[in-house]
């Protein structure tokens, strides 16, 4: 007797439930319902809809959506969170309705329209401990987005979920981000990549600092953009884009913060003084997790070094951290 094959495949799990529902209906059910099918229908299912997601199945309080993508699931959620933070901004509703979120990236059985499996399970528990009004991620769905949109992942250790056989790490997503200098940047803030990460800060010009010659402030400029330039071409680094470290030219620096805002272990900072046709330039490689300066690479005979081009003598400072 042959043996019916499961349909599977991968698939982004988004799964939906509304903060203290129990409570919401105890309190006023015909009211409750009445809010919460007109968020759906003017806000959650248009968002759903526009980034390609399917609803599954409705749970009276929660929702079960599929994504293709994991990009998509997360920019969804997020836009759901925002909007309906919107809604509560301008409504004067006392107990306005909140949803936590969860997402996780998974293999899925295909059951007729329902969608069944380890990789829903798991979307759901996550779902359990989020923050109302919040949103977190398993680590595999956060691999699927680092570095592709522009929001702070937090890291929220590993997590012993219901019911799940192994424990899952999980990222929360922080919707609200402290510095108001990061939302008008419009960067992304993204957690530490495995490899080793580096910005390279704008470098301060100090001659033109005195001099007020805007030609030296475009050569300090183009010294620092060499350097991202070099150290871009190194497959085993991580290098943030000048677009991003360049947010901070002309502002009081905290590498700790730096570090935190664009996801990096170590910060390159440093200063370009020009004399005529002589140049200064020095840097300091900064450990963003401890503050702490990252000592020089083993200096070789002045001969030698004169050899070492601004990338190999900070390859070789990043290699020895």
């Amino acid at each position: 007797m042959a043996v019916e094959r499961l349909q599977r495949r991968l698939a982004a799990i988004l799964s939906a439930d509304v903060v203290g529902y129990s409570r919401l209906m105890g309190l006023d059910e015909a009211g409750t319902l009445s809010r919460l099918n007109t968020l759906r229908r003017e806000l959650v299912d248009p968002a759903i809809a526009a980034h390609s997601g399917r609803i599954v199945k409705l749970m009276g309080d929660g929702a079960l959506v599929e994504f293709a993508s994991a990009v998509d699931a997360v920019t969804c959620a997020i836009e759901i969170q925002r909007q309906l933070r919107e809604h509560d901004a301008s409504g004067s509703e006392a107990d306005p309705i909140r949803f936590r979120i969860g997402i996780n990236v998974g293999d899925i059985i295909i059951e007729g329209d329902d969608i069944l499996g380890d990789g829903v399970n798991i979307a759901a528990r996550i779902e359990g401990i989020a923050e109302p009004g919040g949103i977190a991620i398993s680590e595999d769905a956060w691999r699927q987005v680092q570095g592709k949109m522009a929001a702070n992942f937090i890291d929220a250790g590993e997590q012993s979920l219901k019911n799940i056989a192994r424990p899952v790490r999980v990222y929360r997503l922080d919707l609200a981000p402290k510095a108001k200098a990061l939302s008008e940047a419009s960067r992304p803030i993204l957690a530490p990549p495995d490899k080793p990460s580096v910005a390279v800060l704008a470098f301060n010009n100090m001659s033109g600092n005195m001099s007020g010659d805007p030609e030296q402030e475009y050569f300090s400029d183009g010294i620092s953009e060499d350097i991202i330039t070099d150290l871009s071409k190194l497959s085993e680094l991580h290098v943030i884009a000048r677009n991003s470290s360049f947010t901070y030219k002309g502002k009081p620096v905290d590498v700790q913060q730096v570090g935190r805002d664009l996801g990096v272990r170590y910060v390159l900072e440093g200063s370009v003084r020009k004399a005529g046709n002589r140049v200064r330039v020095t840097g300091q490689l900064i450990d963003a997790l401890s503050g702490a300066v990252r000592p020089p690479p083993n200096r070789p005979n002045p001969r030698s070094s004169l050899r070492l081009t601004r990338r190999e003598q900070t390859e070789v400072g990043l290699k020895r951290c």
